[in-house]
């Protein structure tokens, strides 16, 4: 009697295990079926934005490629958490895409609490674009250089007003992480956006500001207010007559605005490649490039295991900035 109920369950394990091996892995057989249905790709700010106008630029190549409908979701709402946090509990299967730009690696730096972690809830897919920030100055301040300028803000300590985008936004990070570098004292005036900014230098209210080729190629190419600096840390072919901060005086300097994919973390591995590759293959359009060129961008794409490092370095270099310049959010 013991030795059949042994053949039995012998029989019964071998079974088993030829069933369990015969099937396929969770992220074999999804990445197999992937795209099953349409995707949906989060922006979590106000159509209009960088966010939403590269979303719409990359939409087009992405249906064709993964034949499926690519559907825009825009949800703007407290400085981008509500459809970021959205992204970060949606089920971890390629479906659901988050466009964001480089804000997302510094909002954690003041917000501690945030409803997700910003590097490990969400898979990183591909940087997309990416532009430098540009070192701008009034027309009337007699600065040509970083060297010159630097000279002046020394000469006039606490006298130099620069103004940004608003408090603890990136724009504010850099220029503090470039304070820091360069010893000089600055007093920040945050305005709500970057229009107000930019006409705030013009009009001499500020003297200074570093902020994106977007908000303000139109008024340098006026004028009104002179770039002095990129702050890429090569030149940017969208600027090559440009030096870097780096190549003016400050090795290593580099601060860039990005815009990139990101999906739900514990997206299968075989998943995030082929959006990956799709994602690499659009930025190579000839069409594609000169569209993101209008919007002041050079294509970017690599790996997806780079665009995590550098995610994940930006998070702690900005905390690291916010922690010596004592920024706080409002």
């Amino acid at each position: 009697m013991i030795a059949a109920t042994s053949g039995i369950l012998r029989a019964a394990i071998v079974c088993w295990l030829a069933a369990f091996f015969a099937t396929p892995a969770p992220s074999a057989a999804n990445a197999q079926n992937f795209p099953s249905r349409p995707i949906r790709l989060v922006v979590p700010f106000a159509p209009g934005g960088l966010n939403d106008s590269v979303s719409r630029l990359l939409q087009p190549h992405l249906e064709r490629a993964l034949r499926v409908p690519i559907v825009i979701d825009n949800r703007p709402a407290a400085s981008g958490i509500v459809g970021t946090e959205a992204v970060a509990k949606a089920p971890p299967d390629g479906h659901t895409l988050l466009m964001v730009a480089s804000s997302h690696t510094v909002v954690p730096a003041t917000n501690p609490k945030l409803p997700y972690d910003a590097d490990k809830s969400f898979a990183p897919i591909a940087m997309v674009g990416k532009n430098p920030f540009l070192f701008i100055v009034n027309a009337k301040v007699p600065a040509k250089t970083i060297g010159d300028f630097v000279a002046l803000a020394k000469a006039n300590p606490g006298k130099f007003d620069y103004a940004t985008v608003g408090a603890a936004t990136q724009s504010h990070f850099v220029t503090e992480l470039f304070s820091q570098r360069a010893g000089i004292k600055m007093q920040q005036i945050p305005y709500r956006g970057g229009a107000p900014a930019i006409t705030a230098t013009v009009a001499g209210e500020t003297k200074f500001t570093i902020i994106s080729p977007q908000a303000s190629l139109p008024h340098i190419r006026a004028g009104t207010l002179r770039a002095i600096a990129a702050s890429s840390l090569t030149r940017d072919p969208q600027f090559p007559d440009l030096a870097t901060v780096a190549e003016q005086g400050f090795p290593g300097f580099e601060a860039i605005q990005w815009v990139g994919l990101l999906t739900t973390a514990g997206t299968p591995k075989s998943i995030v490649e082929r959006l990956n590759h799709e994602v690499n293959a659009a930025i190579r359009d000839p069409d594609l490039i000169a569209k993101l060129a209008n919007q002041g961008m050079s294509p970017a794409g690599g790996t997806a295991d780079e665009f995590h490092t550098i995610i994940a370095t930006e998070i702690d270099k900005w905390s690291a900035v916010a922690r010596a310049a004592n920024i706080t959010a409002e």
